[in-house]
């Protein structure tokens, strides 16, 4: 697959889009790359099934450079709960291993498109209805917080996205507000992404079809050019997020997962 100047063009677009929805949503810009490298790739020949693997891995390998560019605008504004990333990272690294050395190669990939497209909507539904937590609920203990994480980390390695996915609905109905969950969650996007990274590369060692550039799941080219761009977006987007509304915020959240789950579903369905 030459890396031609479109392709390059592409990938930088979808750098800057993804680095700044890291930084406004906290969501690591995976639920959005994941649909567009798929299409990408099997746009270039990649076999489908192959396609949306390299795109959940890929995707899951940028978000280690965007959440360091994300977390250090919103460190600045004292917005990240950092006593929540020590109680959920143990577990995050635990649930990302099985998830991305394990689950992760076995199952095909239109059954992970599949998963995203279920997962995703779901995720994005209860974020729209918007229910106000009880006033007394709080965050788990210790044990909570550990088997939290695992889920958290274990889901992201599926579905290659940097865990706000679930973090920031789980922090929200714990009772932590909106800006700090969406911060906090860019802080966790980096132990789920340098741990799944690592898994889908040791994975991937002896796969057929992979293009070249490659390293297991992870298709370079994409990786250096989607993590260059998106490091420069997500400071902006952290702007954006603090001076946004609660409720648009959570709308905006939503409406981009409802339409990247129906272009994943179709791919699951299709393959």
């Amino acid at each position: 697959m030459p890396l031609e100047p479109l392709l390059i063009a592409e990938l930088a677009v979808l750098g800057l889009g993804t680095g700044f929805l890291a930084g406004l949503l906290g969501i690591g810009g995976g639920m959005l790359m994941v649909p567009f490298i798929t299409l990408i790739l099997t746009g270039r020949g990649v076999e489908p099934d192959l396609a949306v693997k390299m795109a959940i891995a890929t995707s899951m390998a940028t978000i280690i450079f965007t959440s360091v560019s994300s977390v250090r605008a919103h460190h600045k504004r004292g917005a990240v709960r950092w006593d929540i990333v020590k109680g959920l990272a143990p577990g995050i690294v635990i649930g990302a291993a099985i998830a991305s050395l394990g689950v992760f190669a076995v199952l095909k990939g239109s059954w992970l498109a599949l998963f995203f497209a279920a997962f995703v909507s779901f995720s994005a539904t209860q974020m729209l209805l918007d229910k106000k937590p009880k006033p007394t609920r709080t965050l788990p203990g210790t044990p909570g917080l550990l088997g939290a994480g695992g889920v958290i980390g274990f889901l992201s390695g599926l579905v290659g996205a940097g865990g706000g996915f679930v973090s920031v609905p789980f922090m929200t109905w714990c009772n932590v507000v909106i800006h700090n969950a969406v911060a906090t969650s860019a802080a966790l996007g980096f132990p789920i992404a340098l741990a799944n990274a690592l898994g889908y590369i040791v994975a991937g060692q002896n796969v057929g079809g992979l293009p070249p550039a490659s390293v297991g799941y992870i298709y370079l080219p994409a990786l250096i050019v989607i993590a260059s761009m998106s490091v420069l977006m997500a400071p902006l987007g952290v702007r954006a997020a603090h001076a946004l509304p609660v409720k648009s915020l959570k709308r905006a959240f939503a409406g981009i997962l409802y339409l990247l789950a129906a272009y994943m579903l179709y791919k699951g369905l299709m393959a």
